[in-house]
């Protein structure tokens, strides 16, 4: 069962909130975040990207680099932009995109959690993306990005949820730069606070939705930790790890899209006569969006086609397989234009779907022979995954709205 803990959160003050906040540290390049730093000196993206602080000849993941992000997180914590709420509780956390709302509980979930499997993964994880967010954690004594967690969705916890938010007055509310609107409300009734964790502690599993490598290099300075102390009573805050927990119902996954260098060889034609033996290929009038499980759209020589996948195909049950993104993998991308492993080939790229059809038709024109646009895998397909221990092919999932970083951090 799940242990979600209450925790005493560092935040920004009301007046900078929205200042503060950041997109996570992974959707910029370096130069991409520089840009950004140089906008607000206040933006977290400062602190979890200090090399933007550095010449570019400094290595991003120079000691330097943790240390410099540490001395900034010190100086906004002495100069009031950030302040420590000393009661153990949880937050609501609102974000709203285009009209739609997605609302989670912030908490610290357990790293005997994450290792005994009640928090489930359903992706790989890269040593170098681990080792720089373990030496970020490590060295600023603190979690600073939240992880994503799914739960089946649970109505005493949405209760509590809703009556907070309609009776309560946020403690942050902001449209930010992109129109994504981020409400905060804290939990403060000691009676509101038990039943959320005893509620939590009768679910059996919680899965990362995103965030995989911030939640191993959490849990892997947790144990680290223990291993350092010789002696832990267990309710050190090492032991648990900052996520922002969301009812199934609440999340929306976007396609994770493709894009190709070449065609393997093949003219279009031969390319089509090819991919026909496992889907029905029609020629569309203009840019197609899937509209439903085993369908693809395909952008080659200004022309886009519907992919359509076989009826074997489609009544293939194992979880991974089955999926869209394991089909396009198995059926296109492997066998046909010789990507078999997407994780390294460089003649493979991939595109969130936030970007839409336009992008795919712009990276054909610029620097690719071939786009596919994906359906999305849905929050069902997650959860038979990771309950099967198994693990989903790269780039599976796309989630938006994205989580800020900044607005909650965990002292460690």
């Amino acid at each position: 069962m799940a242990t979600i803990k209450p925790f005493e959160c560092l935040r920004p003050n009301e007046q900078v909130a929205h200042r503060v906040a950041a997109l996570p540290y992974d959707v910029y390049d370096r130069e991409e975040a520089k840009a950004k730093v140089a906008e607000d000196e206040l933006t977290f993206l400062r602190i979890d990207r200090a090399e933007t602080q550095f010449p570019d000849s400094v290595d991003t993941y120079d000691p330097i680099v943790y240390r410099k992000a540490k001395e900034l997180l010190e100086a906004r914590i002495a100069d009031g932009t950030f302040i420590t709420d000393s009661d153990r509780c949880y937050y609501i956390y609102e974000l709203i995109m285009n009209g739609r709302h997605q609302t989670g509980i912030v908490a610290c979930a357990s790293i005997d959690d994450y290792a005994g499997n009640v928090i489930k993964k359903h992706e790989n994880t890269r040593e170098e993306k681990e080792i720089d967010r373990i030496n970020h954690v490590d060295t600023c004594n603190a979690q600073t990005g939240p992880i994503f967690l799914a739960y089946r969705s649970d109505e005493i916890i949405s209760g509590v949820v809703e009556r907070y938010k309609t009776t309560t007055k946020p403690i942050y509310a902001f449209t930010a730069d992109d129109g994504i609107t981020h409400n905060v409300w804290k939990i403060d009734q000691k009676q509101d606070i038990n039943t959320i964790e005893n509620e939590f502690s009768h679910i059996n599993s919680i899965y990362i939705a995103d965030g995989h490598h911030r939640a191993a290099s959490a849990v892997r300075v947790g144990f680290k930790r223990r291993a350092e102390s010789g002696l832990f009573r267990g309710n050190e805050e090492f032991n648990f790890f900052l996520s922002v927990l969301f009812p199934e119902d609440q999340l929306m996954i976007m396609p994770y899209n493709r894009v190709v260098k070449d065609l393997n060889g093949y003219s279009v034609d031969s390319f089509i006569k090819e991919i026909s033996k496992n889907f029905t290929v029609t020629k569309m009038d203009g840019p197609y969006t899937p509209e439903e499980k085993c369908t693809f759209g395909m952008f080659v020589e200004d022309t886009w086609y519907k992919l359509e996948a076989s009826d074997t195909l489609k009544k293939l049950s194992d979880p991974v397989s089955s999926l869209d993104v394991s089909i396009l993998q198995d059926y296109l991308l492997g066998p046909v234009l010789s990507i078999n492993d997407p994780r390294k080939d460089k003649r493979i790229d991939f595109i969130g779907g936030i970007r839409g059809l336009k992008e795919l038709e712009r990276r054909v024109h610029h620097d690719m022979k071939i786009a596919f646009a994906m359906y999305p895998t849905s929050i069902r397909e997650l959860f038979a995954v990771s309950d099967a221990g198994r693990l989903m092919p790269p780039k599976s999932t796309w989630f938006e709205p994205k989580l800020r970083s900044g607005l909650f951090i965990h002292r460690i």
